[in-house]
C-alpha cells in the first residue's frame, strides 16, 4: 500500500509572509474604539479627509452607466490611462504614453506587479531602510532577495551612493527608491536624486520608484522624479503611484505602474490572470481625480503641514526622544532609543515593539514600532488625523514616557 504523502497545509511561500504591521495596528485601534476605549490611532497611513465631492459625484454617475457594469480592459480604461499619462507630465515633467501605464488595484498591487515582472529567483533588490512594510514581502513573494541598507536619523534617513555601492553585488538587479518616504517623511533633493540615478545607470540597475507622496512636500523641499532627473534611466525605470494619498482615496483602490512597454505588457498579462480590471466605478472616480485641478490637495497639504510642525515640536520636547523634521508624506519617525530599557509603570521595554504595546495599554494610543520598517528603536506616527486628537495623543505619550526612570 502506497504511503500517503505529507504536504504542508500552507505553502512555504505564503507562510513566510507577515501581516502588514500598519494595518494590524490600525485594526487593533479600531477594535478598541468600537469597544468603547478612547484610543487615538497614529497607525494608519491615510488622510482623514473625505474624498472631494467632484470625485464622489463622478463615481455616482458611473454607477448608473451600464457600460461600467461589465468587464473592461485588464490594463485599465483607455481614457484613464491617457489621463494618467497627462497627469504625470503635468506633475513631474515625465512624458509617457498611455501604453506605458497599467492601472492596478491600489498601490500595493503595483508594487507586487513591478517586482514579479522584473525579478527571477535569487535576484537582489537594494532596499533603503527604514522602508514601507510591504516592500520586502512583495520582493520575497516575487522570488527576490531584499538587501537592507539602513540610513538613520543622523543622516536624515537618506541613503548615500556610497552605501548603495557597498551593498551592490553581481546579483543586484533593482533599487527600490521612495521619496517622499514612508515611514520617515524624508525627501531627497534633486541633486541627490540625480546622483543616485546616475549611479544606477552606470551599473545597469533597474529602479522601482514609488512616487505616491509626490504632492505632500513641505517647507523648501521639492519633489523630483528620477527618470526626469536622469532621462537615460527611463528604459530601466518603473514608476509607482496612485490616487490614495493625494486625493484621500485610500478605499477606492486605484494605483498604477508606469514603465517600458515590455515591462508594462508583462505586468498586464499577470494582472489579466490575477484580478482582471480594476473596478470600473473606482476607475471613473480616479479619472475625475487625475483630470481635475489640485486645489483640494493644496488644502489638505496645508493642514498636514500644520500638524507636522505640531507633532515634531511636541515629540522633540520628550526627554529621550529624537525627532528629525519630516519634509514629506504625513509621518514622523522619532528615535526612542533613549527610552528603551528604562522603567515605565513597572515595565522595562527593551524593544520598540514592547514600547508600542505599553503605549497602547497605558496611554491608549496606537503607534507602529520601528521593527515593522526594518529599524528597531523607532516609532512611526501618522499626523493624518484631526488636530485635537493629535495634540491629545502626543500629550498622552509625553506624559507616559516622562515617567521613565533608570
Amino acid at each position: 500500500m502506497t504511503a500517503t504523502p505529507s504536504f504542508p497545509r500552507i505553502s512555504a511561500r505564503i507562510a513566510g509572509i507577515t501581516e502588514s504591521a500598519t494595518l494590524a495596528v490600525d485594526a487593533k485601534a479600531k477594535a478598541l474604539q468600537a469597544a468603547g476605549r478612547p484610543v487615538i490611532g497614529f497607525g494608519a497611513g491615510e488622510p482623514d479627509f473625505p474624498t472631494p465631492d467632484y470625485i464622489v459625484e463622478a463615481a455616482v454617475a458611473a454607477c448608473r452607466e451600464p457600460r461600467n457594469h461589465r468587464y473592461s480592459p485588464a490594463g485599465g480604461l483607455p481614457e484613464l490611462k491617457e489621463a494618467i499619462a497627462a497627469k504625470t507630465l503635468r506633475d513631474s515633467g515625465y512624458s509617457v504614453s498611455a501604453s506605458q501605464v497599467l492601472v492596478t488595484n491600489g498601490g500595493k498591487q503595483a508594487v507586487y506587479a513591478a517586482f514579479a515582472t522584473l525579478l527571477d529567483p535569487g535576484d537582489e533588490v537594494l532596499l533603503p531602510a527604514p522602508f514601507w512594510t510591504t516592500y520586502p514581502e512583495a520582493i520575497r513573494l516575487a522570488g527576490g532577495l531584499p538587501v537592507e541598507i539602513v540610513a538613520d536619523e543622523t543622516q536624515n534617513y537618506l541613503v548615500t551612493v556610497d552605501q548603495l555601492e557597498a551593498a551592490r553585488t553581481s546579483r543586484s538587479k533593482v533599487l527600490l527608491f521612495c521619496s517622499p518616504s514612508n515611514p520617515t517623511g524624508a525627501v531627497y533633493s534633486p541633486e541627490q536624486v540625480r546622483e543616485i540615478g546616475r549611479w544606477a545607470l552606470e551599473h545597469g540597475m533597474w529602479v522601482v520608484t514609488d512616487e505616491i507622496y509626490e504632492h505632500l512636500i513641505y517647507g523648501d523641499a521639492t519633489f523630483s522624479s528620477i527618470p526626469v532627473e536622469v532621462p537615460e534611466l527611463a528604459d530601466r525605470c518603473v514608476v509607482l503611484n496612485g490616487v490614495a494619498k493625494t486625493y484621500a482615496m485610500t478605499g477606492w483602490r486605484v494605483g498604477w505602474l508606469i514603465g517600458p512597454a515590455d515591462v508594462v505588457k508583462g505586468a498586464t498579462n499577470l494582472q489579466s490572470h490575477a484580478t482582471s480590471n480594476v473596478a470600473n466605478v473606482s476607475q471613473r472616480a480616479a479619472l475625475a481625480a487625475v483630470s481635475g485641478d489640485l486645489s483640494a490637495v493644496a488644502q489638505m497639504r496645508e493642514a498636514f503641514d500644520r500638524r507636522r510642525q505640531t507633532m515634531v515640536r511636541m515629540l522633540s520636547e520628550i526627554p529621550g526622544v529624537t525627532c528629525p523634521e519630516p519634509l514629506g508624506a504625513f509621518y514622523a519617525y522619532p528615535s526612542v532609543a533613549g527610552i528603551l530599557g528604562k522603567e515605565i509603570r513597572g515595565q522595562r521595554p527593551s524593544t520598540t515593539t514592547e514600547l508600542a504595546e505599553l503605549i497602547l495599554t497605558e496611554a491608549e494610543v496606537a503607534v507602529v514600532p520601528g521593527e515593522a520598517f526594518g529599524t528597531p528603536g523607532y516609532l512611526r506616527l501618522s499626523y493624518a488625523l484631526g488636530d485635537d486628537d493629535l495634540v491629545e495623543g502626543v500629550s498622552r505619550i509625553a506624559k507616559l514616557l516622562g515617567e521613565a526612570s533608570a
